[in-house]
């Protein structure tokens, strides 16, 4: 299978409109970061989402996303689930219900912020509305999509629930910055770990980049990818201080497992 990044960036996305710093400013692709999402493809017609970002048709577009089997959410944040009308795109061209998977709590969020798609209207004379179902999981529960064994893990974003997945010997953890200890258990004898680092310097529910690299080289995967990277992160400056075996991500990055 193979692992996608569509994006890695912080909640504003990378550059900022209107910032002129040297981020910002630079040329470099790796250093233009849409909102953090990806997509497992496990064969040619086959694709699981993790979030909705609000960058999504953009990166379905850039990155070749042309179906949609399933989605998985990690948390309720604007960044992560405001795609979610575009998943009609795919209905129309799949004409299937897409199922979608998060904790009750951020089920629940999704269905106060998308009301218009859970009680419509009856006077409502649009197009169509997304076709989604809404499947609550547990953490520490597996459950499988077809042949994608899914393992949800608890992370803490803040005093925020996030919900990380490991499937295979791949795990996502962005948006975090505290790892339970049944969570870490969850974490060892990875093939690639991708792991939340906002910046270098500290933030209150974000990793550093610091404490990622900390995290990487206690748990020791084979790999390990960063993610949710704010402006302040200068693609090749930063890669050149990383130890060996941790890379930044960067949108479009494809990592088989």
């Amino acid at each position: 299978m193979i692992f996608k990044i569509l994006g890695c960036g912080t909640s504003t996305g990378v550059p900022l409109p209107g910032c002129k710093c040297a981020v910002c400013l630079s040329k470099n692709p790796k250093n233009w970061r849409s909102r953090t999402s990806a997509v497992i493809k496990a064969r040619s017609d086959f694709n699981v989402l993790i979030d909705t970002s609000t960058d999504l048709r953009y990166q379905s577009l850039t990155h070749g996303v042309e179906h949609v089997n399933a989605v998985l959410y990690t948390h309720a944040h604007a960044d992560h689930i405001l795609g979610l009308d575009d998943l009609r795109s795919f209905n129309f061209t799949q004409r299937q219900i897409i199922p979608c998977y998060g904790t009750r709590k951020t089920l629940s969020e999704i269905k106060r912020c998308f009301y218009y798609i859970f009680e419509p209207d009856q006077e409502y004379e649009g197009g169509m509305l997304p076709q989604v179902s809404l499947n609550p999981i547990e953490h520490y529960r597996p459950f499988n999509l077809e042949a994608i064994s899914v393992q949800p893990f608890l992370l803490m974003h803040g005093r925020t629930e996030v919900t990380g997945f490991r499937i295979g010997g791949l795990a996502y953890a962005t948006d975090c910055n505290s790892i339970p200890n049944r969570s870490w258990e969850l974490l060892k004898n990875l093939d690639c770990l991708v792991l939340d680092a906002l910046r270098y310097e500290p933030h209150n529910t974000h990793f550093t980049i610091d404490q990622a690299i900390a995290i990487a080289e206690e748990l020791k995967p084979a790999r390990t990818y960063l993610v949710h990277m704010s402006h302040t992160v200068d693609y090749d400056e930063a890669s050149r201080k990383l130890p060996e075996g941790i890379e930044l991500a960067y949108d479009g990055l494809e990592i088989p497992f």
